[in-house]
C-alpha cells in the first residue's frame, strides 16, 4: 500500500496535510502522535471510507478507486476505534460477517467460511463466547470480536485504529504476536494507529509520527523516537532508553506537566 501527498478532512476543515507513506507486504507500520494529530482520518483515507481532497492511494499497485466494493473488501479489512452492530447478533454471526466478500450472490456460508470464522475466534481466544450475544460482552471482548471479523476476511492489508484499546496486558501481547504471525505466514501488510509508543517500538517495523496533521518523521522506531523529537511533538520531557528484557526502546514521561498543557 502506498499513499502520496494525502490531504483530507471534513467539510472545509483540513485535518491531514500532505502525508505520504508506504507499507510493504509482511510489514507493520504504526502511525503515532498526540490526540488530534490526524491518525484516524488518515486511516479512513487508506480504507477508502473518506475521499481525500488531493493525493492518491494505491493498493497492490492499483489505484484505490479502481477496486470494486467486494474486491476491495477481500483485499482490505478495517477495524475502527469504536465498532458497533445495530442489531442483536451472536459473536459467531458477527465474525461470519467477515466472510461476506467471499460469498457469491444469494450464497450462504459453507464449510470453508465456518472454518475461517472458527479459526479467527480461536486466534482471538473467543471460541467459548461464540454463542454469546455481542451486546453482553465487555469492551475488550467486543474489540477482539471485531478483530476476529477482520481476520476472517483473510485480507492482504489490515487497517486497525487503536486495535488494543480496552485490552489487558495479556491480550495486547497475544494480539501483537498474532499480527507478527500474519505478517510472516500470509505476508499481510498491517497499518495500526497507536497511542502506546512502547508497543509501537516493540512490534512495528516502522513508525510514522504525526503532529497537527503533518508527518514529523517516518522510519525505524529507534530513528524516529528521539528525546528531542518526542519533546517537540508531545510537549513533555521524556526518557528514551532500552528495555532490559527485550532490548526494544522504552519511552517514559519525565516529571509533571504544567497545568496549562493539561
Amino acid at each position: 500500500m502506498r499513499a502520496n501527498e494525502i490531504r483530507a478532512g471534513y467539510g472545509k476543515l483540513e485535518v491531514v496535510h500532505g502525508i505520504s507513506l508506504e507499507v510493504a507486504a509482511g510489514e507493520m507500520l504504526a502511525i503515532v502522535g498526540p490526540n488530534g494529530a490526524g491518525k484516524s482520518t488518515l486511516l479512513k483515507v487508506l480504507a477508502g471510507t473518506l475521499r481525500p481532497s488531493s493525493g492518491s492511494v494505491e493498493v497492490m499497485g492499483r489505484p484505490l478507486p479502481s477496486y470494486q466494493r467486494r474486491e476491495l473488501a477481500r483485499t482490505i479489512a478495517s477495524v475502527a476505534q469504536e465498532s458497533a452492530v445495530a442489531f442483536s447478533f451472536t459473536v459467531l454471526e458477527v465474525v461470519l460477517m467477515g466472510r461476506a466478500p467471499h460469498l457469491g450472490r444469494f450464497r450462504f456460508e459453507a464449510t470453508p467460511d465456518l472454518d475461517a470464522a472458527h479459526t479467527a475466534l480461536e486466534q482471538m481466544g473467543l471460541l467459548a463466547l461464540a454463542r454469546r450475544d455481542l451486546h453482553e460482552l465487555s469492551g475488550g471482548e467486543r474489540k477482539r470480536v471485531f478483530l476476529a471479523r477482520a481476520l476472517a476476511q483473510e485480507p492482504r492489508v489490515l487497517l486497525l485504529d487503536e486495535p488494543t484499546a480496552f485490552l489487558d496486558l495479556k491480550h495486547i501481547a497475544e494480539v501483537f504476536t498474532l499480527f507478527r504471525a500474519l505478517r510472516a505466514e500470509r505476508r499481510a501488510a498491517i497499518v495500526v494507529t497507536l497511542h502506546d509508543l512502547n508497543a509501537a517500538a516493540l512490534y512495528a517495523n516502522r513508525v510514522l509520527l504525526l503532529k497537527d496533521g503533518e508527518a514529523v518523521a517516518c522510519g525505524r522506531p529507534e530513528e524516529v523516537f528521539t528525546i528531542e523529537r518526542l519533546r517537540k511533538v508531545y510537549d513533555i520531557d521524556v526518557f528514551v532508553g532500552r528495555n532490559p528484557l527485550t532490548g526494544s526502546l522504552m519511552i517514559l514521561p519525565v516529571g509533571d506537566v504544567a497545568p496549562a498543557h493539561r
